[in-house]
């Protein structure tokens, strides 16, 4: 017996009789020649089961864990009851897309990674069976999909992405009339541009938005804030504004060559090789046969060597300048992309892209690096090994170092947004922005994150939007015309 959190633990008990059982996988032999994705769900009696084994602690950290503090435990014991629908109802009560954050987070760093029987057994698989009981709730229809009466106010949420969407949910709750402003022809915003279809395929996404269509959301396609509509114009038509616009702009490579031809960014190789249609005036990039080298070490180089993979890559190679301990990427989708047939390169730091004399390129120009103290986020800081550069060979480059805030187009008059020295917009405790009543979270705030890290901006956004347009003391009885 042991001690933790609190609570007496006997390990005979028949939690520890349990082996956690991971989500069925399809073979990577067999993943890599389409892209759909990768995991099947558990079947009612392993979701039972599995959800057994969590311990019920009186101080539960797996949802101190989670961002959105989901009730995790109270899921799980509905889960082992049978009762998956109330599972899912409860789910929902502090997500706004759980279906969505069980295939797409990295659990292990969160809610199963703050699980209580980590250490001594493996982690109540909290991911697998929150998607479990979410797909259950959509194949019974057993979702709500009603909201109150209209109050008489509207919202403009600009951005259709994980930050846009909770948002325009959270309003719909509270009788708010929504229009999701979107630049691009195709809704989802991160979701369907960034995260490829074998993590997340695209009708999981269109699914969601269809729900908010129902529940009276209006979707303007096409439309990009500060070129078709200016802010003055949404301030003018509307109560209030969320801005969840994210943050798009790939971070400089930095280093010679990184303008060759053949040096891309992740997300429009990510873009064009994962959605139906183009949506990018980009020429086709060729992937078939050629040695693709990724830079960064996030789950978008993973995402990047696993479609490059999928797309005919004979050898996709990430170079990355610390070790796996350190790497920022989910070891799920590291492990993912190795038994796919990645090759990771650990301590290699690029120096330049380098052409051979017809002008392509031919390889990436390196240094080894060991690691000293760590540096301000706590990880150790990589420093070069004199006289150990070599060289990788590669035909196609793509970095991945991250995003920044795409900067608001010249001369519009989103320029009075306060922003700060990187380009995110600065907000107060209640996610308003130097503009009274417009809002913002996401990654446009804190730099690319989470999609749950996104959500919760919102969902707070959301609360401080409604204090805000309740203090002015507007009209919010309800009205008698439609919105």
């Amino acid at each position: 017996m042991f001690t933790a959190a609190g609570i007496h633990w006997d390990p005979t008990h028949a939690c520890a009789m349990i082996d956690r059982a991971d989500q069925p996988k399809r073979s990577a032999t067999e993943r890599v020649a389409d892209m759909l994705e990768i995991y099947a769900l558990y079947d009612e009696e392993t979701a039972r089961e599995q959800a057994s084994r969590c311990i019920e602690c009186p101080r539960p950290a797996c949802v101190e864990g989670c961002p959105l503090h989901n009730r995790i435990p109270e899921w799980l014991a509905l889960t082992a009851e049978g009762r998956f629908l109330e599972a899912a109802a409860i789910s929902r009560s502090t997500s706004n897309m759980p279906e969505i954050c069980s295939r797409v987070c990295p659990q292990e760093r969160l809610c199963e990674g703050s699980c209580i029987l980590n250490g001594k057994t493996e982690p109540v698989s909290i991911g697998a069976i929150e998607r479990f009981i979410n797909e259950y709730a959509f194949r019974e229809n057993d979702l709500d999909l009603a909201h109150p009466p209209f109050n008489g106010l509207k919202v403009a949420v600009i951005g259709s992405g994980p930050a846009g969407l909770a948002a325009a949910d959270q309003l719909v709750a509270l009788g708010y009339a929504v229009t999701i402003f979107e630049s691009q022809v195709l809704p989802g915003g991160l979701l369907v541009n960034g995260i490829p279809s074998f993590k997340l395929e695209k009708t999981i996404v269109g699914r969601r938005i269809e729900m908010l269509k129902k529940r009276g959301v209006k979707l303007r396609l096409g439309v990009t804030l500060g070129k078709d509509i200016s802010l003055a114009d949404l301030r003018r038509d509307f109560s209030a504004v969320f801005l969840g616009v994210g943050a798009q702009q790939a971070k400089p490579l930095g280093i010679p060559g990184e303008d060759l031809p053949g040096v891309l960014p992740a997300l429009p190789f990510l873009i064009q090789k994962n959605v139906d249609f183009p949506v990018l005036d980009m020429v086709p990039i060729e992937v078939e046969g050629k040695r693709v080298a990724v830079l960064g070490g996030g789950d978008t180089a993973m995402d990047c060597l696993r479609t490059a993979l999928r797309c005919g890559a004979s050898e996709a190679v990430c170079l990355y300048r610390r070790d796996l301990a350190n790497m920022p990427g989910s070891r799920k989708e590291y492990a993912n992309a190795l038994e796919e047939g990645a090759i990771f390169q650990f301590l290699t730091n690029p120096l330049a892209i380098e052409a051979d004399e017809s002008g392509a390129i031919a390889r990436v120009r390196c240094v080894r690096m060991e690691l000293g103290e760590p540096d301000a986020s706590g990880r150790r800081k990589p420093a070069p090994v004199p006289g150990s550069e070599f060289t990788v060979p590669a035909d196609l480059v793509i970095g991945a170092y991250g995003f920044d805030p795409v900067p608001f187009p010249p001369g519009s008059d989103l320029g009075q947004i306060e922003c700060n020295s990187w380009g995110g917009m600065v907000v107060d405790e209640n996610q308003m922005t130097s503009v009274p009543g417009v809002f913002s979270g996401g990654d446009s705030v804190r730099g690319p994150s989470l999609v749950v890290h996104a959500v919760r901006d919102a969902r707070k956004a959301v609360e401080g939007l409604h204090r805000y347009l309740s203090s002015k003391s507007l009209p919010l009885s309800l009205v008698p015309e439609k919105p």
